[in-house]
């Protein structure tokens, strides 16, 4: 999976990207100072993993990953080239979806771009500048495709379509809400890397005071996830202060600092939550002597593409899954208990794999 982060300057998102992947991009109290994409790659916290790595004492353990893409702060009038912003916008059409930072704290020693904290402005600052960054492909792709379009059925369904999205999104509407008349249309329309074609996630930056109740009793928060509700993105509170020192704690310090806050769990397990909703996602789980892995896949596959994850050539000669849930198998004690009371069970091409699911494929090629 991977994350593209968009805002303001100065809303947290360099020291929140810094707090996640502890990749150090710079971060300072004024405009522009990501002058370059930062990418960083982080391991998908899962206890499972561990607990399935003593059971079978695993060589080694492999966590599901999520690249985070952070780019300089987008800032009004970044389409038509404004701050540096725009240079980027490139970086992140390739990401799965969008993790929009939103300032919702005060603190008069932080400038803000725009002179005051108004989360609901700025959301819609930054929508309108991906939505004319999409425009100005559409246009491009539109006149280029034209002229061929005549005598060209596969060019004349694209510039149709892109006819389509150039309407919506100049009517104030992102390509995410254009629903696709056939599967092959869907294919076309994620072709084009629209950025208001992603899903978004609206990451609302708070002060430490903010983190204990989620923002209940903070007005900036409330208008967020009010704007969420009717856009249909998906919102979560973190304060990027907070992530920041979490960063630099282990493990065990991480959980009682967290617990002194009164929080249940860190910025980046709400993040990867609320990506895992957003976009469907889950993870099976395969484990043996020499490694214990998640795997992540859509809600909804069947057990031969989640077996193509790991290699095509499982999903090519699959024959079987032998199954057995994550809870069955840890109240066992043993992959041979769990056979032994019948709850290790044998899936044919049909069976949709469940999240924690435990699979070792069966396949002949």
């Amino acid at each position: 999976m991977k994350l593209g982060i968009v805002g303001l300057p100065n809303v947290g998102k360099s020291t929140l990207f810094n707090s996640l992947t502890k990749a150090g991009a710079e971060s300072a109290n004024y405009p522009f100072c990501t002058i370059d994409p930062n990418v960083g790659v982080v391991a998908v916290p899962d206890e499972r993993l561990d607990v399935l790595t003593k059971m079978y004492d695993s060589q080694s353990t492999v966590h599901a990953v999520i690249e985070f893409v952070d780019i300089a702060g987008l800032v009004k009038g970044a389409s038509k080239g404004e701050g540096l912003g725009n240079q980027f916008l490139s970086h992140i059409r390739e990401t799965d979806a969008i993790v929009h930072v939103v300032r919702c704290f005060e603190d008069g020693n932080i400038i803000h771009v725009d002179g005051s904290v108004d989360p609901v402005r700025d959301i819609e600052t930054i929508d309108l500048e991906l939505t004319f960054a999409d425009l100005e492909v559409i246009e491009k792709r539109i006149a280029k495709g034209a002229k061929a379009a005549t005598a060209n059925k596969a060019l004349a369904k694209e510039v149709d379509l892109l006819k389509k999205l150039k309407e919506m999104l100049e009517n104030g509407k992102p390509a995410r809400d254009y629903e696709p008349e056939s599967p092959e249309e869907a294919e076309l329309l994620a072709s084009f890397c629209l950025l208001t074609s992603k899903p978004v996630i609206f990451a609302a930056n708070v002060s430490e005071e903010d983190l204990a109740d989620d923002g209940a009793n903070n007005p900036h928060v409330q208008k967020v996830r009010e704007f969420a509700a009717r856009s249909g993105c998906g919102v979560f509170v973190i304060s990027a202060q907070i992530e920041q020192e979490l960063a630099e704690l282990s493990d065990e310090e991480k959980k009682e600092f967290l617990n002194d806050l009164g929080a249940e769990s860190s910025g980046l397990e709400k993040l990867i939550s609320a990506s895992y909703d957003l976009l469907g996602l889950m993870s099976f789980l395969t484990a043996g002597p020499k490694e214990t892995r998640a795997w992540t896949i859509k809600k909804g596959t069947k057990a031969p593409q989640a077996a193509g994850k790991i290699h095509s050539d499982f999903e090519r000669g699959f024959i079987r899954a032998e199954v057995v849930s994550y809870d069955k198998l840890i109240e066992c004690g043993s992959y041979n208990a769990a056979r032994e009371k019948g709850l290790v069970r044998s899936e044919g091409k049909e069976y949709v794999v469940e999240d924690g699911d435990v699979i070792l494929f069966r396949f002949n090629v």
